[in-house]
């Protein structure tokens, strides 16, 4: 896009486009996750997708590149939250820490991985390689999706109350839910964190450290390096002290260590500074799975993830935009101060709203 048109504006709006179609999914249309066949949905997500990336090489306006991204985010939004609203029927309760630890843990090692191959094919074969190689992928995952019997996706049919209806419901099993408000509030506060401390970032590296690309680069893969390990071992600490306190513990190492990379003096400080920051992200983010997966039932679990995904997603947004004016203004070590102190906010918050213990009927109280 930025080849093509040389406008910030032009790859602002296909940011935009990439997580805008959750929030209205999220508003609009969260029932069909719970409604329609989930592993049809999630094959047809695929194809959608696999679809996108094999007509982009052929497309050389700028306004039918937004368009594209803007179905791929359509498919994508409903993809996510049928995945993780699926998830529970796969495994047995006990297992489920484990395997959601798992997926999030694959899906962070990928997107460490994804952009370099992705940049090396760019640079030798230019976008259009890198379109086909992405359309392949989403047709080897809609291959194995129609592996799994549709039965292991979902308990059974949905009665509807008729869409608006159903959509209400969504909300309602969020906020009267114990487990799933506190996702609602805690991540809510948490993502205003994130986009600060996204947006920031490079700001952080070229200017306040002085590292310039490599160590813009560097801070990258020290993020995707603490998400990976964070994500992989979740798991085990969830099974030992419950996902309160993991939660709660994970978004305070995110208060730390972002406020360490904020006051360091060099790049040398700021990356393991980061890498801790991360970990705790990635457990966190098991943890909102896994308060989700257990504190809905199954029929209104994909509204519950579709729900929350909106908001959390609309309020990374917000974070964003206020980020860049922020940053502008007083400097990137500020920014990621702040977020550092969002954080801690989020994790004081955790107190007072996580559920105590790990039994569905518990989270539901």
């Amino acid at each position: 896009m930025w080849d093509r048109t040389g406008s910030g504006k032009w790859v602002s709006a296909l940011l935009l486009v990439d997580f805008l179609p959750i929030i209205l999914i999220g508003i609009l249309a969260a029932p069909l996750v719970d409604r329609l066949n989930r592993r049809r949905l999630l094959i047809v997500s695929d194809l959608v997708r696999a679809a996108v990336f094999c007509v982009l090489p052929f497309v050389g306006s700028a306004t039918m590149i937004v368009v594209l991204a803007g179905i791929q985010g359509i498919a994508t939004g409903f993809f996510r939250p049928a995945v993780y609203a699926g998830m529970p029927n796969l495994v047995d309760d006990e297992q489920l820490p484990s395997a959601t630890s798992l997926l999030q843990t694959v899906e962070n090692l990928t997107w460490m991985v994804g952009p370099v191959v992705g940049g090396v094919i760019l640079s030798v074969q230019g976008p259009d390689l890198a379109y086909w190689v992405n359309a392949v992928t989403f047709v080897l995952s809609a291959v194995l999706l129609a592996r799994i019997p549709s039965a292991r996706l979902q308990v059974g049919h949905v009665e509807s109350r008729g869409h608006w209806g159903d959509v209400a419901d969504g909300f309602r099993v969020v906020l009267r839910s114990r487990a799933l408000l506190t996702v609602l509030v805690v991540w809510n506060i948490v993502t205003l964190g994130v986009g600060a401390i996204n947006v920031a970032e490079v700001a952080l590296a070229k200017v306040s450290l002085d590292s310039g690309n490599i160590g813009f680069g560097i801070l990258l893969g020290a993020s995707g390096l603490g998400l990976t390990v964070g994500s992989f071992v979740s798991g085990q600490f969830v099974d030992r002290f419950g996902i309160g306190r993991v939660y709660f513990y994970g978004i305070a190492l995110m208060a730390g260590g972002y406020a360490i990379a904020a006051l360091a003096s060099t790049i040398y400080v700021a990356v393991p500074a980061v890498v801790v920051a991360s970990f705790g992200n990635g457990a966190a983010v098991v943890c909102n799975a896994l308060f989700i997966q257990r504190g809905a039932p199954d029929e209104l679990r994909g509204r519950a993830f579709t729900v929350i995904m909106s908001s959390s997603y609309a309020t990374l947004g917000i974070g964003m935009i206020a980020a860049g004016w922020l940053t502008d203004l007083y400097g990137a070590r500020w920014v990621w101060g702040a977020a550092a102190l969002v954080y801690l906010l989020g994790a004081l918050f955790t107190v007072v709203l996580a559920p105590r213990g790990r039994e569905p009927e518990e989270a539901l109280a």
